[in-house]
């Protein structure tokens, strides 16, 4: 397990508590209704996702957590339309995900989500700035200048925005994927195990980007991990286990993470 500080998680999630009313909206920003997701058939049949029900609030940062095979990326995919649901129903806001066609499921992934990846999946030939900007120059559009400087600063990326993957560390790269989520406003952010290839300090400073994202900047963010003192760092976690959602936890700390863990068999 990563070893973040855990001190430095709890005092955040203390500021966390003091966010002004109104931060906090309760409006649902993507929902799952009666998700079932199947793989092969007969003997070799593998519900992955089993019958989840679940909804994700707007400027919260939630993570999604359960036992290997319990459906946690299966789920972040079939949320995020990478991958379609054999039955049930899913929404990004108010679009029905399943009535899209490719090309516009493609469109509304480009215009109202944002991903943030294990894996950086950078340009290595463009500068930082260039891959920040990536997916809205194929796009055909310009970023906002003051929301794109205010996500640099908080990112910490100001002087490294002519720089290449090749010159940038670990946790740089990250951040620089990160800010390129970011930087088009998306509606909500998935992330899947975005500190999985990082070290300790890298991993500790893009959690609380992504806290302080959701805290400053009133984003919403949805997060696959496997350690329990990532999703320490969260608002909400929600546990799976064989396909189904069997709890959800408000302000979890490390220790209460791991204690409901280990009732999972993880």
């Amino acid at each position: 397990m990563t070893n973040y500080s855990e001190d430095e998680a709890r005092r955040r999630k203390e500021q966390d508590m003091t966010i002004a009313p109104g931060k906090l909206e309760t409006s649902i920003a993507a929902r799952m209704s009666e998700g079932v997701k199947i793989y092969g058939t007969g003997t070799a049949e593998v519900r992955a996702l089993d019958g989840i029900d679940i909804g994700f609030e707007k400027a919260r940062f939630t993570a999604i957590m359960g036992p290997s095979g319990s459906g946690k990326s299966t789920l972040l995919h079939a949320l995020a339309g990478l991958d379609n649901l054999t039955s049930g129903t899913v929404y990004i806001g108010d679009v029905e995900l399943g009535s899209l066609n490719d090309r516009k499921l493609t469109l509304l992934r480009r215009e109202r989500v944002g991903f943030i990846f294990q894996a950086f999946n950078l340009i290595p030939t463009l500068s930082a700035e260039e891959n920040i900007t990536l997916p809205m120059d194929i796009a055909g559009t310009k970023p906002d200048r003051e929301w794109f400087d205010q996500v640099v600063e908080i990112l910490g990326l100001g002087d490294r925005l002519h720089h290449r993957p090749s010159e940038l560390s670990g946790g740089q790269q990250q951040r620089v994927a990160a800010a390129r989520a970011l930087v088009s406003r998306p509606e909500i952010i998935f992330a899947d195990e975005p500190s999985g290839n990082l070290d300790s300090k890298s991993g500790s400073e893009l959690l609380e980007f992504m806290r302080t994202a959701v805290r400053e900047l009133g984003q919403t963010i949805v997060m696959v991990t496997h350690d329990p003192v990532a999703a320490s760092y969260a608002n909400r976690v929600v546990f799976l286990a064989d396909g189904k959602v069997v709890d959800q936890m408000d302000d979890p700390t490390t220790e209460s993470v791991i204690d409901r863990m280990k009732t999972l068999g993880s």
